[in-house]
């Protein structure tokens, strides 16, 4: 498993924007085949950086996930929405594995 990091820099002054993106995204990414930890945006501390987490079992799988985001209507209407408004300035994505696990148990 695979797990997909995306660092956003977005604008702060647009956060509602970047909101509207990320449900957008929750929608969207489980039904193309992703396990979506979440999107999250700024709340305390810098006001424009955000991220977005989702795992999938190999990069094979993330390259048929892109591809079918890509096909989906929302997909589309999300990845449109997001170069018209340009709340987005820069984003990154970071590919890691688990190496903690097995985890203890919280007390």
């Amino acid at each position: 498993m695979i797990t997909c990091v995306i660092t956003y820099d977005i604008d702060p002054n647009r956060r509602d924007l970047f909101e509207q993106y990320a449900r957008n995204w929750g929608e969207c990414s489980p039904r193309c085949g992703a396990d979506l930890i979440g999107y999250f945006a700024p709340h305390e501390g810098s006001t424009s950086t955000a991220y977005g987490i989702y795992s999938l079992p190999s990069l094979a799988d993330y390259e048929a996930y892109r591809a079918r985001l890509a096909a989906d209507p929302l997909g589309r209407d999300n990845y449109e929405f997001a170069r018209n408004e340009r709340f987005i300035r820069r984003e990154s994505r970071l590919f890691v594995k688990l190496a903690s696990a097995p985890h203890g148990v919280r007390s």
